[in-house]
């Protein structure tokens, strides 16, 4: 039987557990089955069952980040007879431990991410990679403790610094609710006859490429980057791409396209180009499925940019 999920993270004294009680006792989840709250990190809130509207929620507590197995969460399940879990996760946990374990037949129906809005700039600072961990699938966004002095801006860059799709929500201190309404125009021009990538923008591109193809299928591009030749490529072809860190230097990827080329035998690994091409969205072998493949119209000889791993910084 399928098990959805409501996933809560976030970093100690987020609020996840006020929040949790909160949703528990104002909407009745739990009318058509038993619920089962399991508890990764146990903070200074603590829950109070009685206030829930039903008895039919049952709390377990996982300690370690080890014993999360596919074993263990089917038998809390089963022990409990549950047909809905609710998860506070531990912020000092990678999700990957989570996602990695699920029972077969378990999803992540909504994912939210909760933070305390005056401390979520110290962490991002000291523990990039954790935010990013917990950012990088998260639906939503929600911030606490938001008042007239709190930098939206600031918050709103964090957050699309990982993913442009994140809904952001604020709770104010007076409890009121708030959407961001921050626009995202992105930094080069969409409908120009030959879209220019500039080099510190190579990141945005690729991720803004990535989440939306359709909406570059038939577009013409220009932008700088390294040429990626090997075996398992088709002759007349060649990638084209940059080396993209998203939060620290362990998180570094190659990003690139599938460039068709008819003098691609003339180009050498690991050279940089300016390439101009117009790309049309096909299936190729080095995609699983359908993906961009950049028919090249142009490719000259580039020095390396100043910066050679795109960020989004």
């Amino acid at each position: 039987m399928e098990m959805p999920i409501y996933l809560f993270t976030g970093f100690l004294e987020a609020g996840k557990t006020s929040f949790i009680q909160q949703t528990l006792t104002e909407q009745n989840l739990t009318e058509d089955g038993n619920t089962l709250l399991i508890i990764c990190e146990e903070g200074i809130e603590e829950y109070d069952p009685s206030a829930f509207p039903a008895p039919n929620v049952y709390c377990e507590v996982i300690e370690e980040e080890e014993d999360i197995t596919p074993e263990l969460l089917s038998s809390l399940a089963e022990k409990h007879k549950a047909s809905l879990v609710m998860i506070e996760y531990n912020g000092m946990w990678q999700l990957a431990s989570l996602y990695s374990n699920l029972p077969e037949e378990w999803y992540v129906y909504q994912e939210l991410f909760l933070c305390d809005s005056t401390t979520f700039e110290n962490y991002n600072r000291n523990m990039r990679s954790l935010v990013v961990d917990k950012l990088t699938s998260c639906d939503l966004a929600a911030f606490n403790r938001v008042d007239e002095n709190t930098d939206r801006m600031a918050l709103h860059k964090i957050v699309r610094g990982v993913g442009r799709t994140t809904r952001i929500l604020y709770e104010m201190t007076d409890g009121t609710l708030e959407y961001d309404t921050i626009e995202d125009p992105l930094p080069f021009d969409i409908h120009a006859d030959i879209i220019k990538i500039e080099d510190r923008d190579f990141a945005w591109w690729y991720r803004d490429l990535s989440e939306d193809m359709a909406k570059y299928d038939g577009k013409k591009v220009h932008f700088k980057g390294v040429v990626l030749k090997d075996e398992t490529i088709p002759k007349g072809c060649f990638v084209c791409g940059r080396h993209i860190m998203t939060c620290c230097a362990d998180d570094i990827q190659y990003a690139g396209l599938v460039c068709k080329w008819k003098s691609s035998e003339t180009l050498k690994s690991q050279k940089w180009v300016e390439i101009t091409g117009k790309i049309a969205m096909e299936k190729h072998k080095l995609y699983e499925g359908p993906g961009p493949v950049l028919k090249i119209t142009s490719v000259v000889p580039a020095a390396p940019p100043e910066e050679q791993i795109a960020t989004f910084n």
